[in-house]
């Protein structure tokens, strides 16, 4: 029998919880506000197998992630933490949260004691690094807090975070007289390599600095602040290895350890206190950040804003379901809170992608848009629950297009990257603007989103000039073609928004191309030359990097989600598209060795990967819905979990953990920006969506078990809601969606 959490309150992160029986289970979102949902959120939920998450402290969309780092480089600790591991080299202040990109790692602090260990570790230098074993019995975290020990000298490290600060609290040993804290600015950690560091001790309380370094992001500068909460009784600088007698210097490589004397320490467990401030700016303005957080060296009062403002992030939905989904529901919705994320001073000012410092006015500036993977569900999502800061960070894609003069890629550390493909600032901002969560005026937003259209890079010329872009110019060339078809509906859409009707049926038309890489024969998506022929060999169950974007051709053969009905017509009708979907799912991966990003398949289908993620949805296109309702309750079930490696694959800065919420409420974006959601099969008994206008959406089911999986009714606000849509429209009006669930199809 599913039980699920007691209707108590609890505001300890590791409370046991009493659960209550299953007639009690639908009084949960009844109970409203009396549970504390902090304690379904597990952020180590990721930091496992392929999901490249985090576990450290941060603020919902938070300019600080400070967390730990096991000191290796290599793809399995791309976000500086690797679950199966057991050292620790240091407390970093930037991460990136379930990329395959391995920059940042900043401003990392290691609290020691004499004698150091040191072990060689991959990619550290070759002195060896300074680390700690610890034991996951030792180890804790949730939302806004960390804690671990350090077996190795027997400290205890907590940390905790605001807007644009990192707070942590040593407890030394009370045998250790004398503490020592070691600020490593040095060397270069994965794909980010350092270019020029600086430290400077200001005063007995107070050091700054920074670290600018390269990686995928070219340009990334880290300006900090620190302030102690004891007084600094003695330093050593080191210059690439080599100590010096200075209390400031600038190198490539530099080092500091500060010592404290802890027999002055007031409080019995002889804890000092770290506060961090970050910028992108200068020392002067992460000092402001440190002011402007307030609570200066107060972790209490630190760590209980950092949980009432992630209480207030779930708090948007209430979700009544098993203990374990309730787990993965609010794990994800954390997941989901952490990119795009703040990235301006409290002043406002900020890196720009062209070197200089800018001043953001009447909002703040957001980076870390991972947008060929966010577009498809994570935006989406916010459109939902996080209307006001959607509009903030449609600023920011704007503002970076005024500067950098093309909307961005890929961006974070006020960089481009020009990562992954297609234009997808583009159907992000055109969904906002068409939902009425944007005052961009709809002219500026459309001459930015035909200078990506037109531009001449990335292969657009010849898929300008021929309609598709040939495999004899690019690699990802099938993938870019269908990508940029997408692109082009968005702008079509917008077109016809602003009564441009030359400019929607020249993009309309546009959007078509997708059919141009269509093999009737074979009934793939294929590479094509510059003179239309199609490459050979082909292996539909290959993985070629040079024509397909981290998929193979089954994956990206249903890329259409503008023209699902277009697509069908193409293939031959429904029952050929069926039997085609239904061999998706049924044959077998058959490569020796996957590539990296190849994970939690099931046939050819790959949900660790965004390219596929609205596939299953595509069988209510064709009257099957039932075979929907089937694969979607089957992803959630097997391939969301909560232990560590319990992501199927990168979380990719949300887009995972967005598909999950979504298909959990049972209904998903197939078209992101349609307005429309594509039913599927709820996991969740019920669920209120609080909306930002005041109305409350609620989602119930009935007959709801592991088992009932199939839907037999749906009724919006006590009326049969005839086909499988629902739109954006009629959630924001509030209301109610019930779901009647059966076992049979």
């Amino acid at each position: 029998m599913n039980k699920i959490a007691a209707l108590l309150l609890t505001t300890s992160l590791t409370a046991c919880i009493q659960l209550p029986s299953q007639l009690e289970r639908q009084s949960l979102s009844q109970a409203g506000d009396a549970v504390d949902l902090l304690t379904y959120v597990d952020p180590f939920i990721g930091t496992g197998g392929k999901g490249k998450t985090f576990p450290g402290a941060t603020m919902p969309h938070g300019m600080v992630q400070l967390s730990p780092d096991n000191g290796r480089t290599g793809w399995d600790w791309i976000a500086g933490y690797f679950y199966p591991d057991n050292i620790i080299a240091g407390f970093s202040h930037t991460h990136l949260s379930g990329t395959g990109a391995g920059d940042l790692y900043d401003i990392s602090f290691m609290p020691l004691t004499r004698p150091f260990i040191r072990t060689q570790t991959e990619g550290g230098p070759e002195t060896g690094t300074i680390v700690s074993h610890f034991s996951h019995e030792e180890e804790q975290a949730s939302p806004g807090y960390y804690k671990v020990r350090l077996k190795d000298y027997d400290i205890i490290v907590e940390l905790t975070a605001g807007v644009r600060s990192g707070l942590q609290r040593y407890s030394f040993p009370t045998t250790a007289a004398e503490g020592v804290v070691r600020l490593d600015l040095g060397y270069s950690r994965n794909w980010d390599k350092t270019l020029a560091t600086q430290i400077e001790v200001i005063d007995s309380y107070s050091i700054g600095g920074y670290r600018k370094s390269t990686g995928w992001a070219k340009d990334q500068r880290v300006y900090f602040y620190s302030r102690f909460s004891h007084p600094i009784t003695s330093q050593e600088l080191f210059v690439d290895g080599h100590p010096v007698n200075l209390k400031q210097a600038s190198a490539k490589n530099l080092a500091l350890e500060l010592n404290f004397n802890l027999t002055q320490s007031k409080t019995q467990d002889r804890s000092l206190l770290v506060h961090t401030a970050i910028s992108s700016v200068s020392i002067e303005n992460a000092k402001a950040n440190l002011e402007a957080d307030g609570k200066l060296l107060d972790f209490p009062a630190t760590l209980a804003a950092a949980k009432d403002a992630w209480r207030g992030e779930f708090s948007k939905v209430r979700v009544s379901t098993s203990e374990d989904n309730l787990r993965q529901f609010y794990t994800a919705m954390y997941h989901a809170s952490l990119a795009p994320r703040l990235f301006s001073d409290i002043d406002g000012r900020y890196k720009g992608p062209d070197g200089g410092i800018h001043q953001a006015t009447g909002h703040p500036r957001y980076e870390f848009f991972s947008l060929w993977d966010t577009f498809r569900a994570l935006h989406p999502w916010k459109t939902l629950v996080d209307q006001a800061r959607t509009q903030e960070m449609m600023d920011s894609i704007m503002d970076h297009y005024r500067v950098a003069g093309r909307l961005p890629v890929w961006i974070f550390q006020g960089n481009e990257t020009d990562m992954m493909l297609g234009y997808h600032s583009v159907p992000v901002l055109v969904d906002a603007y068409l939902k009425g969560l944007t005052d961009i005026d709809g002219e500026d937003l459309l001459n930015a989103a035909l200078q990506s259209a037109k531009q001449e890079a990335f292969g657009l010329a010849s898929y300008q000039q021929l309609g598709f872009v040939p495999y004899t110019e690019r690699k990802w060339n099938v993938a870019l073609t269908l990508e940029y078809a997408f692109d082009d509906w968005a702008i079509a859409r917008l077109a016809k928004a602003l009564g441009k009707e030359d400019i929607y049926q020249e993009f309309a038309k546009r959007s078509q191309n997708y059919r141009r890489h269509f093999d009737a024969q074979t009934g793939f998506m294929r590479a094509r030359d510059s003179q239309g022929q199609f490459r050979l060999p082909f292996d539909p169950n290959a993985y070629h990097p040079e024509d397909y974007c981290e998929a193979n051709a089954w994956q990206y053969s249903f890329f259409v989600p503008h023209d699902v009905a277009g697509m069908v017509e193409m293939m031959g009708g429904n029952a050929n598209v069926s039997a085609k979907l239904d061999a998706m799912f049924s044959t077998e991966q058959m490569v020796e060795e996957f590539p990296e990003w190849i994970s939690g398949y099931i046939g050819q289908y790959v949900h660790g990967n965004e390219p596929s993620h609205h596939v299953p949805y595509l069988y209510q296109y064709l009257g099957e819905g039932h075979k929907t309702q089937r694969l979607v309750r089957q992803i959630m079930r097997e391939l969301y979990t909560t232990a560590p490696d319990g992501l199927a694959g990168n979380e990719d800065a949300g887009q995972m953990s967005a598909w999950y919420l979504f298909s959990s409420l049972g209904f998903y974006p197939v078209n992101p920006i349609s307005g429309e959601y594509v039913l599927g099969s709820p996991e969740v008994d019920s669920a209120d969506i609080r909306l930002e206008n005041g109305n409350v959406f609620r989602v119930q089911t009935i007959n709801q078990g592991p088992e009932h999986v199939y839907v037999k009714q749906v009724t919006l606000n006590g009326k049969p809601l005839n086909g499988y849509i629902l739109r954006h429209s009629d959630i924001l009006a509030g209301g109610e969606l019930v779901f009647t669930m059966s076992h049979q199809p």
